[in-house]
């Protein structure tokens, strides 16, 4: 009997626990915020759903000419060139600096954020997001700019989400591994 709750035990947290990661590439100009398209992740959340988001620090795209490249937590303060990365410049070179912030949609952010929406609502994700869906529908990706026309490369990011079944399939399941344990039990 004790096997039988321990065995649906570790079935139930495993079940509430299953994730699955799911990477996506974000374009600069095709996923702008200004006469883009948000980057489909294909995954659909319900308000409340807890997710996570990340992108390397080293990875970069750009806003236009030098020196707006950036990383996905946006044109913040100056970074120089390695002489490896995509913008193709000699290491030591200024790539990007500090561009204040743009407001569209009720927010202010750095240009060339990574910003994900949900329903129509816009946050920002940066580098490294963790928390739940402010809204329901399928999470779309953006950079973040007010002219995508001189924009280019692209991140890629890794969304990773912590799949709950629905209190109704926990509750049918722990009614069957008691059921199990009562029969067991008369036998």
């Amino acid at each position: 009997m004790k096997k039988i709750f321990v065995t649906a035990f570790i079935t139930l947290m495993l079940a509430a626990n299953s994730a699955s990661a799911i990477p996506v590439d974000v374009y600069a100009q095709a996923n702008s915020t200004a006469g883009g398209i948000g980057g489909s992740t294909g995954l659909y959340l319900n308000t409340g759903d807890f997710f996570t988001v990340s992108a390397d620090v080293n990875d970069l795209w750009s806003a236009g000419a030098l020196p707006r490249w950036s990383n996905a937590d946006g044109l913040t303060g100056n970074l120089y060139a390695t002489g490896s990365d995509e913008s193709g410049e000699l290491a030591g070179t200024l790539i990007g600096k500090d561009f204040g912030l743009y407001t569209q949609y009720g927010l202010s952010l750095a240009y060339g954020s990574l910003v994900g929406s949900l329903g129509g609502d816009f946050f920002l994700i940066g580098t490294s997001f963790s928390g739940n869906a402010i809204a329901s529908g399928e999470l779309l990706l953006w950079y973040w700019d007010s002219n995508n026309g001189d924009n280019s490369e692209n991140i890629k990011v890794s969304i990773n989400t912590a799949m709950v079944p629905e209190p109704s399939i926990l509750a049918l399941l722990s009614l069957g591994v008691i059921g199990i344990g009562v029969l067991r039990r008369r036998k």
